[in-house]
């Protein structure tokens, strides 16, 4: 199996690229890794300027030679190319499997909205540095090579399903890239952010017209929060059964993805 690796969003981090080689090529021997040589371009805070992330992405998504698409990193800038990429994405692209998340949720949402190949909310490359990042990045090329159903968030079931970093799913509401999310099951998660930040993204999704069809909500990780001053005072759990009542769809409770070292897997869609 080919996977072609790129970085759509901020600037990568090379260093990685050795060691999750050298874990694909003992634990997935049926998996040829291929870095695009963006991967090491910089341009301010991005993996090179727009026009250089979207022309890789097209490069690999177009050509037939690659099974999937697995992003290198996140950070912040893949809604920039959007535009760019979307109406250039031909045949071979429907086909392949998209899998990364925080910032490529935007590439992600987009391709689900247009029902283009097979995204999937989980690991990256980069996680490779995580504690015990192994076992992390195994979930994603589990799933990639074999779909290893073992790397699969355990609460999934038979309904569609969709993840998202709740800031990224809270930019995507109200525009054209937004999927069509009725009858599935949403999981957010969230990073560095301060609790009051979280409330103002769930009120977005609470308020919107497009997600009252969802089947439920869950919640992922909230990791690396920021200080509230003064102290927030409601539990995570609490605030979401709070938006989810003013949604009018079910609070259905915790779910194992966000930014650590437990991210799962979740392919948007029915599995």
């Amino acid at each position: 199996m080919r996977i072609g690796v790129l970085a759509a969003s901020s600037v990568a981090n090379p260093d990685v690229i050795a060691p999750v080689s050298a874990f694909a090529a003992i634990a997935y021997p049926e998996v040829d890794l291929v870095f695009h040589p963006q991967c090491y371009a910089s341009d301010g805070h991005f993996a090179g300027s727009d026009a250089v992330r979207a022309a890789a992405f097209v490069e690999y998504a177009n050509d037939p030679a690659f099974d999937a698409i697995w992003f290198l990193r996140g950070g912040y800038g893949s809604n920039r190319i959007l535009s760019a990429v979307m109406p250039r994405l031909g045949a071979a692209a429907r086909t392949k499997t998209y899998l990364g998340y925080s910032d490529v949720g935007f590439l992600l949402g987009a391709l689900y909205a247009q029902r283009i190949g097979h995204p999937v909310h989980g690991p990256m490359a980069s996680d490779i540095g995580r504690q015990q990042g192994d076992q992390t990045v195994a979930r994603a090329l589990g799933w990639l090579a074999r779909r290893d159903r073992a790397g699969l968030e355990p609460g999934l079931d038979t309904r569609p399903a969709a993840a998202f970093n709740l800031s990224i799913l809270s930019a995507l509401i109200g525009t054209r890239w937004m999927p069509n999310l009725d009858g599935h099951v949403l999981i957010v998660e969230e990073v560095s952010e301060a609790m009051y930040a979280i409330d103002r993204m769930l009120f977005t999704l609470a308020s919107a017209p497009a997600l009252r069809r969802l089947a439920g909500v869950r919640l992922g990780a909230l990791t690396a929060i920021k200080d509230n001053v003064p102290a927030w005072g409601e539990a995570p759990d609490a605030m979401m059964t709070r938006w989810c009542g003013e949604l009018g769809v079910p609070y259905l409770g915790r779910a194992v993805i966000g930014h650590t070292q437990d991210n799962h897997v979740v392919p948007f869609g029915t599995i």
